[in-house]
């Protein structure tokens, strides 16, 4: 039989940004590489060891940028590849008329290279709330090379 076919992703030693774990030890709500996407497990289940051949797990995740679901089948024993996932709040400082926002971290370091959500309501609800001259503090999710903002909270009145 060949690997062709194989939809999960085995840790490699070149993923810096992610670490290795055995499928077996894959718990709900964990962080794992399905289909070369960072994804938060949703939902396990175990097969147990038959007469012809090794256990096998089978996940189901959410990916954690675009919240598409994915599933994987996979042998207990395999290595699979965890992603290291960052949660950060900025302090949104501008909105730029081609949707890049100027954000800052809590050491007062500047960044200008992310844009805004796809979500429209995330939008919508950001630009009311800094158009309003509210503080906006953006929770931005950093995995494998992506960054996204997630999520707002809102700061006082400035």
């Amino acid at each position: 039989m060949s690997d062709d076919g194989d939809d999960y992703d085995a840790a490699d030693s070149g993923a810096a940004d992610c670490t290795p774990i055995e499928a077996g030890s894959v718990k709900q709500g964990k962080f794992l590489m399905i289909k070369g996407r960072p994804c938060k497990v949703t939902e396990v289940s175990k097969a147990k060891v038959g007469k012809h051949g090794a256990a096998k797990c089978h996940f189901i995740g959410i990916d954690i940028f675009t919240g598409k679901k994915l599933e994987a089948i996979c042998p207990a024993s395999a290595q699979l590849a965890e992603p290291i996932v960052d949660r950060n709040e900025y302090q949104l400082v501008d909105i730029s008329d081609d949707d890049f926002v100027t954000i800052m971290d809590k050491d007062n370091n500047m960044r200008e290279d992310l844009q805004m959500p796809n979500d429209d309501a995330l939008c919508k609800k950001i630009r009311e709330q800094f158009d309003g001259g509210e503080d906006v503090l953006l929770t931005v999710l950093k995995a494998v090379g992506s960054e996204m903002i997630i999520d707002l909270k809102q700061g006082q009145k400035a």
